[in-house]
């Protein structure tokens, strides 16, 4: 056996015995979590079954409960129509004029029964079909919050105030067109990056349509469990009289239920239930909450800038969070 030959002996001896340490260690931790766990049983199952503990579970089962038929009909209704639907249909069914079609665009939303996650790449493919960003803008906005799926679960969610569903439908079609027509005045086309290709542009009509199922039961279903984990530990742990305190200010409420609802992203067919649940809040601020998230929120922002461009997403996302904000109140006002 030559010198190289036994190195390379040697170096694969040395790369089995540190592939089979790894394997072991890693079996070994796994044992070791296992026989905590086992260990620690009786220690979790008195933290489960602790008052708070039990208050927390509740909420948050009837969140998800509640949310998850919307969600996974949202879902499924917006796969057939992104996949099925050509988007030359929305370019055709456009005036030509950017000033009416930004109006049109925004009615049209309602024809997209889905979450903000698929009006994002449909508003990017009727860019490149030649749709004017001012309505394609106006279209991203209001599609994840006048559609019938997203009416519908506001309805459920409050029963006893059916005026939220006007005041939903009402303030976020406002802040569609209203943006819509501000990016039409003062938007510059270098501030907006051409969207590439779809994302399954290139498969079969059936591998699409699971493929959008899968990605949007994905990303919504864990959204919608950060949410409802989320409100459970506001309902639960947030000490009253904090809430209390931030319930009782009308300012300091719509902007604190605006800021969470950026942070918590939840899916639009799932965001009513949440809303619901915070029912120290005002209707107006809870308002506020429903028009913000489905417009503006943290996967928002990092799809519109994989879409269009972190330039377009840096100067879109703050204005539609303030023209939000101001419209959610004034509504709020008017019809709550």
């Amino acid at each position: 056996m030559t010198t190289t030959e036994a190195a390379s002996t040697r170096g694969d001896g040395r790369g089995a015995d540190a592939t089979q340490g790894w394997q072991f260690n890693s079996s070994l931790v796994l044992t070791m979590v296992l026989v905590l766990v086992v260990g620690l049983q009786g220690p979790i199952r008195r933290a489960l079954s602790a008052p708070v503990m039990q208050s927390w579970m509740t909420v948050f089962v009837a969140v998800v409960v509640q949310a998850l038929p919307f969600l996974v009909l949202g879902v499924l209704l917006s796969a057939i129509i992104a996949v099925f639907v050509p988007p030359s249909f929305f370019a055709r069914a456009l005036p030509s004029r950017p000033s009416l079609a930004v109006p049109v665009a925004g009615m049209a939303g309602a024809v997209l029964p889905g979450c903000e996650c698929a009006s994002v790449p449909v508003a990017g493919a009727l860019v490149r079909r030649g749709v004017t960003p001012a309505a394609a803008l106006a279209f991203l906005l209001s599609a994840p919050a006048i559609n019938p799926v997203v009416l519908a679960a506001t309805a459920v969610a409050f029963p006893g105030n059916p005026q939220m569903v006007l005041a939903r439908f009402v303030a976020s079609l406002l802040v569609a067109c209203a943006m819509g027509w501000l990016w039409q005045r003062l938007g510059r086309t270098d501030w907006m990056r051409p969207p590439d290709r779809p994302s399954f542009g290139g498969l079969g009509k059936g591998a699409a349509f699971w493929g959008s199922v899968r990605h949007d039961v994905v990303h919504a279903g864990g959204f919608l469990v950060v949410g409802a984990m989320a409100a459970a530990t506001l309902k639960t742990v947030v000490p009253a009289g904090w809430l209390r305190a931030a319930a009782n200010d009308p300012l300091v409420s719509i902007l604190a239920l605006a800021f969470l609802a950026v942070v918590l992203s939840i899916c639009s067919e799932a965001d009513a239930f949440v809303a619901a649940s915070l029912s120290q809040f005002s209707l107006t601020a809870r308002l506020a909450f429903l028009v913000v998230g489905p417009m503006i929120d943290l996967k928002l922002f990092a799809m519109q800038a994989a879409t269009f461009g972190r330039g377009f997403a840096l100067r879109f996302a703050p204005a539609t969070f303030t023209l939000a904000v101001l419209v959610s109140a004034l509504v709020g006002a008017v019809l709550l």
